[in-house]
């Protein structure tokens, strides 16, 4: 994979899951700049924040001249900042559009007036994929659920991100990208996600809840392949004007499935409970990673059982 060195680096929503790793990976040999409103904060448990490559700026991705600001003398940005988790987007349906929609224009915009922009990576999701999604490419149609299902809110802000990500390269030229993530744990979650909230409790011994009967469908990708993949959508020139699905299909279990595997790989005395579903939510989500392959020779490395083992790891440290 390329080096990416000596380039000043602005991730949005840089506090958060993904943007704080990224900004592990990169730190050493870059300029970081984090802006945030630091709603979620993975910063501490990662140990950058006094780190002397990294610039914190607190701020809103709504608002323009902070935007501005946080962009001087930057020539990569990887946009992450944005209202996300199901239970967040359900109490926040108006925010989420507000803040994914007007805020990724904002970046988009500041982005146009940069002096030399290398590249914009707008971080959407594979919730645009809608309820039944099993190996879906990237020219596929998006598929949301029905209007008024709050769930859904989300999937369509960030469909709106992408539209207006593409649509500035191909209107203006600047040099853009779409990742779509699958299902994203590891070390530094903070937030909702299964894998977060399954290893947490086993290695604690404390009950597993599943919702609904446990027999949703997701594929499994560890943190570091993302960013592994985030770092390719940077470096090569084939990924400017493109979106990608970028995930793990080898590591597909049911939603029971992984709380039993979280059990005994940790080997945990956590029973495994039956919580009620509320609301809508996807039962398969498996995508196709082909494109990420062919064009940037992409591939997860990190299998589920260790990637749980490397998870606990690190939450146990932290106890």
């Amino acid at each position: 994979m390329e080096s990416i060195e000596n380039k000043r680096i602005l991730i949005t929503g840089g506090a958060g899951f993904i943007g704080s790793a990224l900004a592990k990976r990169l730190i050493e040999k870059n300029d970081v700049v984090i802006f945030d409103n630091f709603q979620r904060n993975a910063l501490d448990e990662l140990l950058l924040t006094d780190h002397k490559n990294l610039t914190i700026m607190r701020g809103d991705v709504l608002d323009i001249q902070a935007v501005r600001q946080a962009m001087h003398g930057v020539s990569i940005v990887i946009h992450c900042a944005g209202i996300a988790g199901t239970d967040t987007v359900v109490s926040s349906p108006t925010r989420t559009l507000e803040v994914n929609i007007v805020g990724s224009l904002n970046i988009l915009k500041a982005a146009l007036e940069m002096d030399a922009c290398e590249r914009v990576v707008c971080f959407s999701t594979s919730e645009v994929f809608g309820q039944m999604a099993f190996e879906p490419q990237e020219s596929d149609i998006a598929k949301v659920g029905p209007l008024g299902e709050a769930r859904w809110v989300y999937a369509v802000s960030k469909l709106a991100e992408e539209h207006s990500a593409i649509c500035y390269h191909r209107e203006y030229g600047l040099p853009t990208t779409v990742v779509r993530p699958f299902n994203i744990y590891g070390p530094g979650q903070v937030g909702e996600g299964a894998v977060h909230a399954f290893v947490k409790r086993a290695i604690r011994d404390l009950p597993l809840y599943v919702h609904g009967n446990g027999t949703q469908i997701r594929s499994w990708c560890y943190v570091d392949d993302i960013v592994d993949g985030t770092c390719l959508l940077i470096s090569r020139p084939e990924a400017v004007g493109e979106s990608f699905n970028i995930g793990n299909p080898r590591s597909v279990e049911t939603i029971y499935g992984l709380a039993s595997t979280v059990v005994r790989v940790l080997s945990s005395n956590s029973p495994i409970c039956f919580s009620e579903r509320n609301g809508a939510d996807v039962e398969l989500r498996i995508p196709s990673v082909e494109k990420a392959k062919a064009l940037l020779g992409f591939e997860a490395r990190v299998g589920l059982e260790e990637g749980i083992l490397m998870t606990a790891d690190f939450y146990r440290n932290l106890l």
